[in-house]
């Protein structure tokens, strides 16, 4: 048995870990670039975008394949993507020039923004300057790399049991370009738990599935998607009681994000179960999440199921109309090849729609599959936002 019970301090609860956030210029106001610092050297595994396009620190970890780190650095408002090898080398400058100021072992860069611009290396420069390396304000760190985000996304836990206790604790970013597919986002996980190095990037990816890789904002996939999962190995370790807590560091902050998706005002749950297996669950689920007509219904607060059931049947997973159930939150509307929908379960339906958070329930009905994945509305306001991104 174990316990996991919430924390202050976010990414300093865990010993020996500092971070913070300073201003750059990338942003008229705010915290724009930041940094965590470890004592102690930290196993990390890492999982990035699957995006074709991917950016210059995305190639530059995966270059020098990265095992063990003590430094991350980490800017907003330019993604230094599609900067070719000068993306690369800018990075590789800036990093010479961090560690002028300080030892920092296989330092890694992590950048979100605009697409197609290179870095600004001075301002990163200037950042690196102001640093107080021994701050422990991990909200300022989770501030810096906020883009659209209109709150900053952090949360940790220490878990006590048998085997002792160790801490974990995470912060994310991400509004839009949400459909991860490895995870625009960014996360950083960092614990003190003794995680066998081999084992890190396998837990890692097995969450992902559920949790990151199961959220959906608009449909895109960024070209700097990446979760990194760092441990100090200072604390104790059992595996039952550390996935746990990492899964709820990851699915809090996913749907953290989709919370925050830009411009939504509902976060849902789409539910799919009796799917022929799981693979066709998560296609059916992440259809419905990702459904323009789905979203601007539920923006709606119309309980327009056709839109639904269409979307499965569109999906080309297996299915019959016949055997398909749906349900908006606990209302029946829609029973293997019935119609339930009449003036009453259409205004019982419209109520759990009017909710900040509900669920949509398929149930497919032909095999034992399922899959859960998260999406939001979408609003006017996700149209002004990225209609204005550049100005």
């Amino acid at each position: 048995m174990f316990r996991i019970t919430p924390i202050k301090n976010g990414l300093c609860a865990i010993d020996g870990i500092y971070a913070d956030g300073v201003n750059a210029g990338f942003k008229k106001d705010g915290f724009d670039v930041g940094f965590i610092r470890s004592e102690k050297i930290m196993n990390i595994a890492y999982l990035f975008t699957t995006n074709k396009f991917q950016a210059a620190p995305v190639k530059y970890v995966l270059n020098k394949n990265i095992e063990k780190t003590n430094f991350i650095l980490a800017n907003s408002k330019n993604a230094n993507a599609l900067t070719g090898e000068e993306g690369i080398n800018d990075i590789k400058e800036i990093l010479s020039f961090l560690n002028e100021k300080i030892d920092a072992i296989n330092p890694i860069m992590s950048s979100t923004g605009v697409i197609g611009v290179r870095i600004d290396k001075e301002k990163i420069k200037s950042a690196i300057e102001k640093f107080d390396f021994n701050a422990k304000n991990s909200k300022n760190f989770a501030k810096a790399i906020m883009t659209t985000d209109s709150f900053y996304k952090e949360i940790a836990f220490e878990v006590e049991g048998n085997f002792g206790k160790f801490k974990i604790a995470g912060v994310a970013k991400g509004a839009g370009m949400i459909n991860p597919a490895m995870a625009t986002m960014l996360c950083f996980i960092v614990t003190d738990a003794n995680v066998p190095r081999e084992k890190m990037k396998k837990i890692l990816s097995e969450i992902n599935d559920n949790t990151f890789n199961a959220i959906s904002v608009d449909g895109d996939t960024s070209t700097n998607d990446s979760v990194f999962l760092m441990s100090t190995n200072e604390g104790d370790y059992e595996e039952g009681a550390f996935r746990e807590a990492l899964n709820q560091v990851m699915l809090k902050l996913a749907t953290d994000i989709v919370k925050d998706g830009e411009g939504a005002t509902k976060l849902v749950a789409f539910n799919v179960k009796g799917a022929k297996n799981k693979l066709e669950a998560k296609i059916a689920a992440k259809a419905l999440a990702n459904s323009l007509l789905v979203k601007t219904a539920i923006f709606g607060e119309d309980p327009n199921w056709g839109r639904i059931a269409s979307t499965i049947g569109a999906s080309g997973i297996e299915c019959d109309e016949n055997t398909l159930s749906i349900e908006i939150g606990d209302v029946l509307i829609y029973d293997k090849g019935k119609n339930c929908f009449d003036k009453v379960t259409e205004e019982k339906a419209r109520k759990v729609m009017k909710k900040d958070s509900f669920k949509i329930e398929v149930d497919i009905g032909i095999g034992d599959g399922k899959f859960r994945a998260f999406g939001c509305d979408l609003s006017y306001d996700y149209v002004k936002i990225n209609a204005e991104y550049r100005t």
